[in-house]
This record gives structure tokens, C-alpha cells and sequence, in this order.
């Protein structure tokens, strides 16, 4: 035992290496660290020492640690044996990781050892007895003046000695094993590890398997073989035509015919067999609701006792599928029941459901297109018929020919302007003579006045309006009028005929007609449940569930643990 130095304040004081025998005694005294920081330190650089050897029995060499696990005790070999290479190639064999030969190079630099490599380090450091995979704990760097470290709790920092009694002999099967053997043994105890870790998680595996996947499926299965009722399927198929083509031209003319011209009435019928509507008509017809109420169907497609109509609806929806094949034309419809007659009967019940609601949507379309042409047509007549009374009137009222008559007087006016010129000619040749006969000349004046009175009364006949009525040029204008109103309502009427003729060929072109081509026939064997498939369908889906919940959990696990 060397006495310790003059110490300062504060520095750090480095324990001496403890015996590298590998006995128990020895290794409890290792156990902490190697190395704590004191209050006190030498000044001088420590130098390397070595382990006192107390007995004559050479000290056993230390195993190779696991390549996982941190290299805690030095290891000392045996006295003259090995030389600092061959150390450090015992060191090398050892398999340590790259982050404790880091932390080895840093305890060196911090303990002032010149080490030329990593492993060089680890050398050193194990020689000045210091362990070089210890985390330092930052409470141990400082302590007060004069303390001895709250952290070693009794710790002896001296090397120890060997005791005498007891077995102090190093082990036979370590010392005869090389490096090579004894990191083989270890691999294998860690494969053999890994081996019944694996076997665990895959018992846990199954047993969660077997739970969530194959009790799940097993019971459905023996629903499906044991329990169900079985279900009759009765098939069949229809279309909806379109009356001939008597006529017209465009696009429409080449539409005719196809499953185009009834597309919108085909998808019309399925959404009204696939409805409530259909349902209601049905359970009052053919008593759908007591059919599936009977008590020998099983649990799950029975229907409660006195059921709703949106229970019976959502069963209706199950067992009545109705398909539209747009590129055909083709209506598809199965109905499924526990009776084959039931299932033939309830889809025959259902086509006449559809032939009647197909007739109602083209029936509601003619008519509403032939009164429309019958009320213009009424309408034209009705015109008509009172321009022709107003023209009888106005007949009856006035001469039989207004327009003869004042064509008569026309002439008769004309040819009393003309005498009327005459005798105002020869009045005026009399007075031009200086002395001319007075009796002549009067006469002839008396010529121009009845003249003149003449005209005024023939035309006072055609303008002026006779007692309670109108004149004459008035009622030949009325008639006229009456006469005009009169053709336009001939051309009128003719044209609402016309229009009349035109709408009763598009209304006969617009008839559709629903065509059965596959009549429903009762079944003899049952179509549902089909067993087997059901089965593999619920495996498929409880195996997706569980996938599903398995990665979600997964997921959950792996980020509340970073």
C-alpha cells in the first residue's frame, strides 16, 4: 500500500484496481464502477499499476463477454503470458460494438491515457484497473472538500487480497475453453433463446387466431350447415318494349325499337319493384309478412311476431333482387322463399305489379298529350261556330247583298254627275248670250237643283245610318269582318284536326309493353344458404377485422412508445 499524496480541493481521485482472479469474492468487491470521483486526487499523473498477486495459484483468465451486454470486469492475463498485441487481438475477438469502444476513448482521453486505437484504450484502461463501459454518474465528479463520496457506500477502493480458505481455484471449464469456442456456445444459447421466444409469440398468435378467426367462423359455419332455413329461389326476366314505329323521322326514329327508348322506363319498374310500395301491395295480396313470420324459419330470417313494415322492407330487400342490364334491356328479378310455390307465386304477383305500373306511366303520357290536342281542337271550334253566327247576324240584319246595292247606287250616282255636267254646261252656254231666253234658262237651273238633290239622296243612302241600325258602308264592313274571322277559324280548326291526327300516332308510337321472357317456375332444390361459400366468407371477413385491429393496435403501440 502506497500512502496517498497531498490532495486539493475538488479533485478527482482515482481507486485502485481490485484483484483480476475471477473469484466471487473478488467479483463483489467489482461489481460498481471502478472508478468514483472524490474530493480528493494526486497531483501527479497516475501511473499503471499492477494487481498484487497474494497467492502462488496464477489468476484465471476472464470469459469473452456477449457482444450485447457491456464488458464490466477487466480482465488480467496470466503474469509473463501475453504481450500488449496479443492482448489487443483477445480484445478484438471479444466482438465489442462500436459505442463501447467509443466510451472506451473517451475515458482514456479523460484519464490522460495515450491510447494509439479503441481497442488499445479498452487495454489501457483495464490495466489501470478502471472500467471503460461504466457510466460516470455526474453526482460523483464533485464532492466537498475532505468527503470520501456519498456514492460508494462502503465500497473498498484498495485492491483485495485473496483469502485463503475457500475454493479460490479458477473454473476447469472457462480456462479450458478458447474464445472461439466459448462465443459459439453463446450464439447458440441466444439462437435457442430466440427459438422460444418465436415458439411464445406464435402459441400467443394462434390462441388470438383462434378466438377472434376460427371460433367466429366454426359457429357461422354450423349456422350454415345446421341451423338455416333453406331458401328457394325462383328466377325470372323481362323487358319493356316499344310499340312500331308507324312513322316519323330524325333521331328518334333510329332510337326506336332499342333498349334506349325504354331506358328510363326500365329503371322506372326496377326502382318500383325494389320499393315499399311494391312490398305493401304484396303483403296485402300475398300476405308476405305471415309467410316469413312462420315460426319453423330459423331465429335470424324470421320475422318478429306482428312486424313493421320497415322490418318486412329490410327482409324484402334480402330475399326480392331485382337487376337492370343497361346494355340489354333485360329486367332480372329473383324472388327467395321458404316455400318453392310461395316464391313462384310472390314473383308472378310482382311482374303484374310492374305490367300495370309500366301501362299507368305510358297511359298517363298519351293522355296527357291527346287532351292537350283535343282542347285546342275544341277550342277551334268553338271560334268558329261564333264567327259564323256573328256573319248570320249581320246578314240578317241588312240587305241579303249590301255590296250589290252599293254598287247599284254607285252607278246610279255616277250617272247623275254626269247629267248633272250636262245641264250646268248648256246653263252656262244660255248665259253666255247676251240676251238669253229666261225660260230656258230657268228651266235648265231647275234641271241642276233636282240633279244636285238627286246625288245628295244617293249618297246620304250609302253614308248616313238609318233609324236604329247602321248605314249601309258600315254593315258591308262588319261583314266583312265576320267574313275574315270566319276563314281564320276554318284555318284554325283545320290546323287542331291536323295536330289531333299528328298526337295520336306518337301517342300509339309511345305505348310500351312489358315482354316476360323467362317465366318464374318453382324450384326443387334450395338455393340458399350456399354453406360452404358463406363459411369462407365469414372467415374472409373476421380475418380482415382482425387484420384491421391488429395493425391499428400495432400502430397505437409503436407510437406511444417513441
Amino acid at each position: 500500500m502506497t500512502t496517498k499524496p497531498k490532495a486539493k480541493k475538488f479533485r478527482i481521485r482515482r481507486s485502485a484496481p481490485t484483484s483480476g482472479t475471477g473469484t466471487p469474492e473478488a467479483e463483489q468487491g467489482n461489481d460498481l464502477p471502478a472508478h468514483r470521483f472524490t474530493g480528493e486526487m494526486p497531483e501527479t499523473t497516475p501511473s499503471r499499476q499492477t494487481p498484487p498477486q497474494t497467492t502462488a495459484t496464477p489468476p484465471a483468465p476472464q470469459p469473452p463477454l456477449k457482444p450485447s451486454a457491456p464488458q464490466g470486469a477487466p480482465q488480467s492475463p496470466a503474469q509473463g503470458a501475453t504481450s500488449p498485441d496479443q492482448e489487443i487481438d483477445a480484445i478484438k475477438r471479444e466482438g465489442l460494438t462500436g459505442r463501447q469502444l467509443r466510451m472506451a476513448r473517451r475515458m482514456a482521453q479523460k484519464n490522460g491515457l495515450a491510447a494509439t486505437s479503441d481497442y488499445d484504450a479498452v487495454r489501457l484502461l483495464r490495466a489501470n484497473g478502471l472500467d471503460p463501459f461504466q457510466r460516470t454518474n455526474m453526482l460523483e465528479l464533485v464532492v466537498p472538500d475532505g468527503g470520501t463520496g456519498g456514492g460508494d457506500g462502503g465500497r473498498v477502493q484498495l485492491p483485495q487480497t485473496l483469502p485463503m480458505g475457500g475454493n479460490t481455484l479458477p473454473s476447469t471449464e472457462t480456462y479450458s475453453q478458447s474464445p472461439a469456442e466459448k462465443r459459439a456456445r453463446e450464439i447458440g444459447e441466444i439462437q435457442r433463446d430466440i427459438a422460444k421466444r418465436r415458439r411464445r409469440r406464435l402459441a400467443l398468435l394462434f390462441t388470438r387466431l383462434a378466438v377472434f378467426v376460427f371460433l367466429p367462423t366454426i359457429i357461422a359455419g354450423w349456422y350454415f350447415f345446421s341451423i338455416a332455413t333453406p331458401m328457394y329461389a325462383t328466377k325470372s326476366e323481362f323487358l319493356i318494349l316499344q310499340a312500331d314505329n308507324a312513322g316519323g323521322s330524325g333521331i328518334g326514329s333510329f332510337l326506336s325499337g332499342t333498349q334506349f327508348a325504354t331506358n328510363q322506363d326500365s329503371i322506372a319498374t326496377q326502382s318500383f319493384l325494389v320499393s315499399k310500395d311494391a312490398l305493401v301491395r304484396l303483403d296485402k295480396d300475398e300476405n308476405f309478412k305471415e309467410h316469413f313470420a312462420d315460426p319453423s324459419i330459423d331465429p335470424i330470417q324470421r320475422l318478429p311476431e306482428n312486424p313493421t313494415n320497415e322490418q318486412a322492407y329490410s327482409l324484402y330487400k334480402k330475399y326480392v333482387k331485382v337487376g337492370y342490364d343497361p346494355t340489354e334491356g333485360v329486367i332480372r328479378m329473383e324472388v327467395s322463399a321458404a316455400d318453392p310455390e310461395v316464391a313462384a307465386r310472390f314473383s308472378r304477383a310482382l311482374i303484374s305489379y310492374a305490367e300495370q305500373r309500366v301501362d299507368d306511366l305510358s297511359q298517363r303520357k298519351r293522355e296527357d298529350q291527346m287532351r292537350d290536342a283535343r282542347r285546342g281542337l275544341e277550342k277551334a271550334k268553338k271560334e268558329r261556330r261564333e264567327a259564323q253566327a256573328q256573319l248570320v247576324s249581320l246578314q240578317e240584319g241588312s240587305l241579303v247583298d249590301p255590296e250589290g246595292l252599293i254598287a247599284s247606287l254607285r252607278s246610279q250616282i255616277s250617272n247623275v254627275q254626269i247629267q248633272l255636267q250636262e245641264k250646268e254646261l248648256q246653263l252656262a252656254a244660255l248665259e253666255d248670250n247676251p240676251r238669253p231666253n229666261r225660260a230656258r234658262v230657268e228651266g235648265v237651273k231647275g234641271d241642276v237643283r233636282r240633279l244636285q238633290d238627286l246625288q245628295a239622296q244617293l249618297e246620304a243612302k250609302m253614308t248616313d245610318a238609318t233609324a236604329g241600325g247602321s248605314s249601309l258602308a258600315q254593315k258591308t264592313a262588319q261583314i266583312q269582318m265576320a267574313q275574315a274571322d270566319l276563314a281564320t277559324a276554318d284555318l284554325l280548326m283545320q290546323t287542331a284536326l291536323q295536330t289531333l291526327k299528328q298526337t295520336e300516332l306518337e301517342a300509339n308510337r309511345q305505348v310500351r309493353y312489358l315482354t316476360t321472357s323467362v317465366e318464374p317456375v318453382a324450384s326443387q332444390d334450395p338455393s340458399y344458404p350456399r354453406a360452404f361459400e358463406d363459411t369462407m366468407l365469414a372467415f374472409l371477413i373476421f380475418s380482415g377485422i382482425y387484420l384491421m385491429i391488429s395493425l391499428t393496435a400495432s400502430i397505437l403501440r409503436e407510437q406511444v412508445s417513441s
